[in-house]
């Protein structure tokens, strides 16, 4: 199949912008809880939509009041907390646009993005954001204000608007249209200098409301279990800023968590429980590899792994019977499925706060095995894929008829186009506007209002995506063979002592990889086999870590044909990292960043 759509099932907005939801859920239900917020002292409380109100009010009033003007961009440089959420809303309420930067980012990364986003003020987080701004602003000339989160500056700025009238910033709101730009989102740079996608408020309303009318089953509140989503993604990414507008348009009530490592996600996933989340493959991959550890030092991996294959055979009973190709779990698989229920599953959906039920999954693919064991376990992971340039998602897989290890159906509204080279084109009312002060790199990927992806794809007999790599990303060997990375990289990557793979080979004569290690995972393995913890470089060069690493390449290789399998990899002693400039904010690999930096040791693997 070449091309599939799937019809409109959210009317597009007509009128009005993202702050109106605001205003309209306060006066409606003023004591429904919208958010929960943690404080100092670590303990939640509630926020009703009342309150969000009033505060959303008394920033855009001190916004007005200190200078921001309707259509002004303003940065918002913080990791994900309540604070980011309110600005959003305030700027939007004043037809303001915020322009998210990275926590992480360098000074020439923020000087890059305030610069071409002419940004007129800047909102950080703490002090060393602060200085990073400061280091570069005699290069912006525009930038004439800088609020902090962790200080007063934020009691300045409401009390600068406490006296005018709210009329003031509600005759700004009603200005706003859905053609209005609602924010500029710089992609994470992996092929060159990012550029600014103009996103306006009608693409984020027909993004959201989308979903929330197709995934019911997730966003629906009822008397005693009410929707609740803990976001814990970057709100400087869209895929976090989708959750944040699909929230609050769908009144699921929301928690804020700026971390997404376990030690400090998971005991907040305890205290909140969500019954949804949103996450990228990585955090699914933790709790399963956490569960598994934590049975095995208890002497239970045995039961654990039959849980495992029973979950997996049961969820794709339950596949094959939503699509027409079974009847079903069998009454034995379902009266051993409900033994291991308290056994294994129970205790999974525990570490994620207990009653999570669904959960949505993009970024990056994620292993279709993994799926079914969550699923199997109880956790329905909606696989899906998307782009900046397409505010977030353009196919997920639906609630009744879910294929675990594509990425689904294209959202309605919205139509996949698969080129003749294999590259997926985007149709719909979410696809961008354009690069913002760039028409020559807005024109290479928008064709009469469809979005060339960069992607490669396929499209099963149902209308399934499935992602197969990247055209830039393609790797062409000495020999001419064409090889895709990627399904390679996840493959090993799913082995559990393995953190980081990356495949290298183009202009070589084989494929090789570069692999890195999951130091909590190896320091378990260790244990478990009675011996003591070893540096990282003498890890490089243990021969039962080797095998190990072995066996994942060489189950890497049954994907592929034998001109495209990998003949040799070497295990790093160190992982990529943000701070070393080698992975992206949203954890892809820089690969040319990569090869540069580890340059002898590709040149070793071809000796």
């Amino acid at each position: 199949m070449r091309e599939f759509t799937v019809p409109p099932q959210a009317a597009s907005p007509q009128v009005g912008g993202l702050a109106d939801v605001v205003f309209s859920h306060a006066e409606e239900d003023p004591h429904r809880v919208a958010f929960g917020r943690k404080g100092a002292d670590g303990r939640w409380r509630d926020v009703t939509s009342a309150e969000f109100r009033d505060e959303v009010l008394a920033y855009a009033k001190g916004l007005l009041a200190q200078g921001v003007r309707f259509g002004d961009r303003v940065a918002v440089m913080s990791r994900t907390r309540y604070e980011w959420t309110l600005f959003d809303f305030a700027l939007w309420a004043v037809g303001a646009q915020p322009v998210p930067v990275y926590p992480t980012a360098s000074a020439e990364q923020v000087f890059w993005t305030l610069h071409d986003a002419e940004a007129v003020a800047c909102v950080v987080e703490h002090e060393d954001h602060a200085m990073t701004v400061a280091s570069v602003i005699d290069r912006l000339p525009r930038l004439h204000r800088l609020w902090q989160l962790d200080t007063d500056a934020m009691d300045e700025l409401v009390a600068s608007g406490a006296q005018m009238d709210d009329d003031v910033v509600h005759r700004h709101r009603r200005a706003v249209t859905p053609d209005t730009v609602a924010t500029v989102i710089y992609t994470s740079g992996t092929t060159g200098r990012p550029k600014g996608c103009v996103l306006t408020h009608a693409n984020f309303m027909t993004e959201a409301d989308t979903a929330i009318a197709r995934w019911e089953p997730v966003f629906s509140s009822s008397p005693g279990d009410e929707a609740s989503t803990l976001l814990f993604l970057p709100l400087a990414h869209v895929f976090g800023r989708m959750v944040e507008v699909a929230a609050v348009r769908g009144r699921v009530k929301m928690g804020h968590q700026p971390a997404m490592s376990a030690g400090e996600l998971l005991p907040d996933l305890a205290a909140f429980r969500p019954s949804f989340i949103l996450a990228v493959p990585y955090i699914f991959e933790k709790v399963y590899h956490a569960a598994r550890r934590k049975a095995e030092t208890a002497g239970k991996a045995g039961a654990f792994d039959k849980a495992v294959e029973l979950a997996v055979r049961y969820a794709e009973a339950v596949e094959h019977k939503a699509f027409g190709t079974g009847p079903g779990p069998s009454a034995s698989l379902r009266m051993q499925h409900q033994l291991y229920e308290k056994l294994v599953y129970g205790k999974v959906r525990e570490a994620m706060g207990g009653r999570v039920r669904h959960a949505m999954s993009g970024g990056s693919a994620m292993e279709r095995r993994l799926g079914l064991f969550f699923a199997g376990a109880g956790v329905t992971i909606f696989e899906g894929y998307g782009l900046t340039e397409s505010t977030a998602a353009a196919t997920a897989n639906p609630p009744e008829r879910t294929r675990f290890g594509t990425v689904g159906l294209p959202l309605p509204g919205t139509t996949v186009h698969i080129a003749d080279d294999g590259e997926v084109w985007l149709h719909g009312g979410h696809v961008f506007a354009g690069y913002l002060n760039d028409p020559a790199a807005s024109a290479a990927v928008l064709h009469d209002g469809w979005l060339a992806t960069g992607d490669i794809g396929a499209l099963d007999e149902d209308g399934y995506l499935t992602i197969t790599g990247r055209k830039k990303e393609i790797l062409v060997t000495s020999g001419g063979k064409s090889v895709s990375p990627t399904g390679l990289e996840e493959r090993v990557r799913s082995h559990p002592l393995i953190a980081q793979c990356i495949v290298v080979g183009n202009d070589r004569p084989f494929v090789a990889a570069l692999v890195t290690l999951d130091l909590e995972a190896i320091e378990h393995w260790l244990a478990m086999q009675g011996r003591a913890p070893l540096a990282p470089k003498e890890l490089v060069r243990d021969p039962d870590l080797e095998m190990e690493v072995r066996r994942a390449v060489v189950a890497a290789n049954t994907l592929v044909s034998q001109p495209e399998s990998i003949r040799t990899f070497r295990i790093l002693a160190h992982q990529f990292t943000e701070e070393h400039g080698l992975l992206t904010p949203s954890l892809k690999l820089k690969r040319k960043a990569i090869e540069k930096a580890y340059e002898t040791e590709v040149n070793a693997l071809y000796r």
